[in-house]
């Protein structure tokens, strides 16, 4: 097994999901501090603010961290030059193949770990020379794809030769164990970040996430070629109704347009967009970064040496990947 902690610098092998108008500097470095890789995501942010929150990362901690790059972002070029200008460590990107940047960050010293959807998405982004690959279930929030993380993340390790990160549905330790099983080398952990005490989001929108049952969620947009996995509310419940009606997709975006950013900075939970992964039920109490992680290792330690599933030699999980 590759060690992901080695490559990403960190203590632990986990990686903070890329979270639009929620992953800013103060999640990012607490995660990083607790011994994670916090990332910083641009969502559809212009250059400067990202530049801004690099900045305030760095204030707040002297671990690595990461910027995601939304590669449909129309300032994507612009993020790339911040980025590199920045020096920072890594970077993840989503929503598309970055081979046209990956060249240029690798060049500046940047680790480049594509998030990816596909067997055919990931064997493309190796090719082109990433660092890894973030191999994502439809089980995650936000934007989704649709194999499952069960399904992807052993189909992805045979394709490829680099790491992989799995996620989608982890948010405690025997999901991490899980998908040590399935044969990645790290996780990716986003929903239980959201109620992190760093964390900036709206506490109503934390208070939703830790009410949430395991039916909560749904995916709206399929009929857009974009499904979004979110908590079920108002406004997910108006979008399935446009679809049923195979609404004109200008029809449904209308009603999406700024809808994540009233539920993460306004608390407007029943017009915004609550993006939550299926995991939700899980999460049921607010922490530091630094519990969580430690009590999702501890766990994952705790399976491996009670059920001493297949590594037996190895005892217990790695804190170094």
């Amino acid at each position: 097994m590759v060690n992901i902690c080695g490559l990403l610098g960190t203590e632990y092998p986990i990686i903070q999901g890329a979270m639009a108008w929620i992953a800013d500097a103060y999640l990012a470095s607490a995660v990083s501090n607790a011994g994670g890789l916090g990332i910083i995501a641009s969502g559809n942010a212009e250059a400067d603010w990202v530049r801004s929150e690099i900045r305030k990362t760095r204030e707040m901690t002297d671990k690595p961290f990461g910027v995601n790059v939304m590669l449909l972002n129309p300032h994507a070029d612009a993020i790339i030059d911040v980025i590199c200008e920045e020096h920072v460590p890594v970077v993840t990107t989503g929503a598309g193949n970055p081979g046209k940047y990956i060249t240029k960050l690798k060049s500046n010293s940047i680790k480049v770990i594509p998030v990816i959807a596909s067997v055919a998405l990931a064997i493309r982004v190796e090719r082109a020379g990433a660092d890894a690959v973030i191999a994502e279930g439809q089980e995650g929030g936000g934007h989704i794809g649709e194999a499952t993380t069960m399904a992807l993340v052993p189909q992805v390790v045979d394709a490829v030769n680099i790491p992989v990160i799995a996620a989608g549905g982890i948010a405690d330790g025997r999901g991490i164990a899980a998908a040590f099983m399935l044969g990645a080398s790290g996780v990716q952990v986003g929903t239980r970040f959201l109620v992190a005490k760093e964390c900036t989001v709206s506490q109503n929108y934390k208070d939703m996430i830790l009410k949430a049952k395991d039916s909560d969620t749904v995916a709206t947009g399929r009929s857009t070629g974009h499904p979004v996995r979110v908590l079920k509310n108002k406004l997910a419940r108006d979008i399935l109704i446009l679809e049923k009606r195979n609404a004109d997709i200008s029809e449904i975006e209308k009603i999406g347009t700024g809808a994540l950013r009233a539920a993460v900075k306004d608390g407007d939970v029943v017009n915004g967009s609550v993006m939550s992964g299926q995991i939700a039920g899980l999460v049921k109490k607010e922490q530091t970064a630094r519990e969580m992680i430690v009590e999702m290792f501890e766990e994952a330690e705790e399976i491996y040496e009670s059920r001493a599933i297949i590594c037996r030699s190895r005892g217990s999980i790695p804190r170094n990947g």
